[in-house]
């Protein structure tokens, strides 16, 4: 067999294994709404997402002083930013996390202080910044 066939076969074969890969990896993430996050800043916030979520009460005050609510809590912590290096990720307890972003009205600049337990996230406290 001449190197051209073998190279048709070989293409041919490459392109249905790409198309079968295609076709069935992005049915799967779809279907079970599968999110792909490798990046710290996507697993933090994913991490934050999917735990039950409690407001205290300093927060809780704050937010209806600076006019926000819960979705614009929700859109900070789908599109937010994690400070890193404000945040307290070492500490054997709760870890804190600031997560910087934009209120939905993006009139502000928000930062949120969150104390991410083992088995809820409590938001301690919401800094508002005007632009």
């Amino acid at each position: 067999m001449s190197i051209r066939y073998r190279l048709a076969f070989y293409l041919f074969g490459m392109f249905l294994g790409i198309i079968f890969l295609y076709y069935f990896l992005t049915g799967k993430a779809e279907s079970r709404n599968v999110a792909f996050c490798y990046l710290p800043n996507c697993r933090v916030l994913k991490e934050l997402r999917s735990k039950p979520f409690f407001y205290s009460e300093q927060s809780s005050e704050q937010l209806v002083q600076n006019g926000l609510d819960s979705l614009d809590i929700k859109e900070l912590l789908q599109e937010g930013d994690v400070d890193f290096s404000k945040s307290d990720t070492k500490t054997k307890g709760p870890r804190t996390y600031f997560v910087n972003g934009q209120s939905k009205d993006n009139k502000t600049d928000v930062t949120l202080v969150l104390k991410n337990y083992r088995e809820k996230v409590v938001l301690n406290e919401v800094q508002v910044n005007p632009n």
